[in-house]
């Protein structure tokens, strides 16, 4: 049996999303593990004031293949855009283009999808839906497909308590809604959606729930594998520790307390963080693809890609890494020192918030075990991610920032101790009580430094 890397070679890929945060790590790892990768197809919609070979030049620049562009200068070479549109009719793929896909691609890998929680529900629609409907039939069309590799969600089926690798029937069927809506007004959609959505907590997971049906009623035509990861964050090894380029889950989180700005978040700080690294998201993404082109499986084989179960790390244990990086590693011109807490007390939440406003206003090669990730070092270095990545900062400018952070430091210092010895003051000024207990204290004071320098003159 061939070696993952072996079976791709040769084979034409088709990828949607590629332009988004897991497509560009799916595309590096391809053309970097599986050098004999035949060609990389990825649909692309121009964007104002950029073509769509301007979005690809521009993304290929990117840091990210860096290791690639080493091993082969020419890589770019290999990939082939193909104008699409996700909101048309066909996706708007050209007639010249359809054929094209129809007669070469071997393995296609659906990672296309709107994230926003609060996605109008006629957009996630067909977003998430729809246009899943529109690939699955295009690629029933493809002459050499021998995989379809759908993204999915772990949160797809968040109202279980317990969620097995199986297709769970949706809430509702989706044709059924799709032509319920396709007449309704958006403001009608706006108003029924809560009660469409019903125990899901947004129109995403709705969504990608109603998706993952769509995938599976294909899944006796084509040979189909759904991949559930959870909330994917910066790379753990690959291309290297740390890559991240959005400000998308914790990334924005992660910045908001190192820089000083997010001060409180309401949450238990024993729950599960279940963060899973893009790089074993798409290591297992592949892994998928090779074992379902090889085995062809019945039906649509399910990928829990999570690390709550094998592999616990709560937001407690983050919150106290988060810190401790972004302290000894600041991120530049810090708002205020970082000191973000996490409880899940109503009161000190809001207690917390409202001085932040008060303040502002002033697997080896294919690795996926993640039992071999350590959780300190992983969280170190997507935070550390996310100040050269992100934020584009240099770390030779630490010294600067963390002289930054004393400065921020002392002036805390120096606030409070003015604003005790004040409070004090007045407090001294109208009780009795409070002067007796200020003259006792300093006396109190002042006879031990007499006794401790007494005793050091006679121990000379």
């Amino acid at each position: 049996m061939a070696s993952i890397s072996e079976w791709y070679a040769g084979k034409n890929v088709l990828i949607t999303g590629a332009t988004g945060f897991m497509g560009k790590v799916l595309m590096e790892k391809l053309l970097r593990s599986c050098p004999d990768v035949k060609a990389l197809y990825i649909l692309v919609r121009p964007k104002a004031g950029q073509s769509m070979s301007e979005r690809v030049q521009d993304m290929m620049m990117c840091k990210l293949f860096d290791r690639v562009r080493e091993d082969n200068p020419d890589f770019h070479q290999k990939i082939i855009p193909i104008s699409s549109e996700l909101t048309q009719p066909g996706l708007a793929i050209s007639a010249e283009d359809v054929q094209t896909l129809t007669s070469c691609i071997n393995i296609v890998f659906h990672c296309a999808a709107t994230i926003r929680f609060d996605e109008p529900l006629k957009h996630a629609l067909q977003l998430n839906v729809i246009a899943t409907q529109q690939l699955l039939s295009l690629a029933q069309q493809m002459q050499h497909l021998q995989a379809f590799i759908h993204i999915s969600t772990a949160y797809a089926n968040c109202n279980r308590r317990h969620i097995d690798e199986v297709i769970y029937p949706p809430p509702v069927e989706p044709k059924k809604l799709i032509d319920s809506l396709e007449w309704m007004d958006d403001s009608i959609v706006c108003d029924i959606t809560p009660r469409l959505i019903g125990d899901r907590p947004n129109t995403y997971t709705y969504t990608k729930a109603l998706a993952e049906c769509v995938v599976q009623q294909e899944s006796g035509k084509l040979n189909i594998a759904i991949i559930r990861p959870s909330i994917v964050g910066a790379s753990w090894q690959e291309p290297f520790p740390g890559w991240i380029d959005n400000f998308n889950g914790p990334s924005g989180i992660f910045i908001a307390a190192g820089k000083g700005i997010l001060r409180t978040m309401r949450a238990s700080n024993d729950a599960v963080a279940d963060l899973i690294p893009v790089d074993v998201v798409i290591n297992l993404t592949l892994a998928a693809g090779w074992y379902t082109a090889v085995h062809r499986p019945k039906t649509a084989l399910v990928y829990n890609c999570t690390t709550g179960g094998i592999n616990p790390f709560h937001w407690g244990e983050i919150e106290h890494h988060v810190m401790s990086t972004f302290k000894r590693n600041p991120l530049e011109q810090a708002f205020r020192r970082p000191n973000a807490n996490i409880t899940s007390n109503y009161l000190i939440n809001q207690y917390w918030i409202l001085v932040t406003e008060l303040f502002l206003l002033i697997f080896q090669t294919f690795n996926f075990d993640v039992r071999q990730l350590n959780w300190p070092e992983y969280i170190e270095n997507y935070c550390i991610g996310t100040k050269k990545y992100v934020l584009n900062e240099d770390m030779s400018d630490i010294p600067a920032a963390r002289q930054h952070l004393r400065k921020l430091r002392n002036i805390r210092y120096t606030f409070n101790t003015v604003l005790l010895v004040f409070i004090w003051r007045v407090f001294i000024a109208r009780s009795q009580m409070a002067r007796n207990i200020w003259y006792f204290v300093v006396s109190l004071c002042f006879k031990f430094l007499s006794y401790f320098r007494a005793s050091s003159t006679l121990t000379q």
